[in-house]
């Protein structure tokens, strides 16, 4: 760890993508800004997001204008590591939210932008797993290039970084395309065995968290903050479901050997990529009580308050 960065506190903030996780970051980091004098929210959008006559997308400019945010124009896979780290050079401060939707090697072409741009502190795009947990050559290959980034942030002493490991996204694990919870045919799949757990946080909980950790007191750098929504076994899934719909759910175990025959068979296919990684039970799961939001305090959203709000009732 690098002892001579300056531990002063963001004031200069950039974020990166204003989708499903950028929202709520940004949305929590203008809520905290208040208590801040003198800091100042920014997003990096796309020229075409930003003039696009969409309704959806001018909602989310309108939004982001409305919370006294500046957008940026800049775009990470079109513009080189040079152009993007003049960019960042502005801010002390810059918060990865684009998700793999950007490429497999964008995250590292946005590390090298952000070590070059000489800014103090930087969080990547590592909101999910534990990488350094599952280590190399598993079956979701995305995964290596997200480790590939830690090792090189960690190789430098140039910049501050701050990884937020939260587990899947709470909706994730009830997608329909995911496979592992069947609403409507009341059956649950197992990846890998019942025992098996599954970390998950919601967006917005994410959101609030990581303004906290922005803003928190002393600074956090050059370290792994772990959040979670909650951690529950596969197995106690039929329970919690009965409970919240009043009807009881089958239990069924999809094996590793089994997922991955059905990669093999299609190895393109990122949700089957998906599965069997989660199936191989490393780094996919941690306590609730040794995260950050059990040690402030702060209480997010459960499965079953997470299925309270958000599953219609037949």
């Amino acid at each position: 760890m690098s002892s001579h960065i300056s531990t002063t506190p963001s004031r200069s903030i950039l974020v990166l993508g204003a989708g499903e996780l950028g929202m709520p970051v940004i949305r929590n980091l203008a809520r905290l800004a208040v208590s801040h004098p003198g800091t100042r929210i920014s997003v990096m959008l796309r020229a075409t997001s930003i003039d696009s006559e969409l309704p959806e997308k001018q909602r989310v400019v309108d939004e982001i204008r409305a919370l006294g945010v500046n957008i940026v124009a800049g775009d990470l896979v079109t513009e080189s590591v040079e152009a993007l780290a003049a960019t960042f050079a502005q801010f002390d401060t810059v918060i990865g939210c684009t998700g793999y939707a950007a490429g497999r090697d964008t995250p590292m072409k946005v590390a090298r932008a952000a070590v070059k741009s000489g800014i103090p502190r930087y969080f990547p795009w590592q909101f999910g797993v534990d990488f350094d947990a599952i280590g190399r050559g598993g079956p979701q290959d995305l995964f290596d290039a997200q480790l590939d980034v830690r090792e090189y942030l960690r190789s430098q002493t140039a910049m501050d970084w701050v990884i937020i490991s939260t587990g899947m996204f709470t909706s994730y694990l009830f997608e329909p395309d995911f496979g592992v919870v069947d609403l409507i045919g009341h059956k649950v799949n197992a990846l890998g065995s019942a025992s098996n757990a599954v970390t998950l946080t919601t967006p917005d909980d994410i959101g609030a968290m990581t303004a906290r950790i922005v803003f928190h007191t002393p600074g956090i750098r050059n370290e792994i903050v772990y959040l979670a929504g909650d951690t529950i076994r596969y197995g106690d899934l039929p329970d919690i479901l009965q409970k919240a719909f009043g009807e009881p759910f089958e239990l069924t175990i999809w094996g590793v050997p089994q997922l991955m025959q059905e990669l093999a068979n299609d190895p393109g296919n990122m949700i089957k990529k998906y599965r069997a990684a989660f199936a191989q039970g490393r780094g996919v799961a941690w306590d609730v009580e040794r995260t950050f939001n059990a040690k402030i305090g702060a209480e997010l959203q459960g499965v079953q308050a997470w299925l309270d709000s958000n599953v219609q009732r037949s």
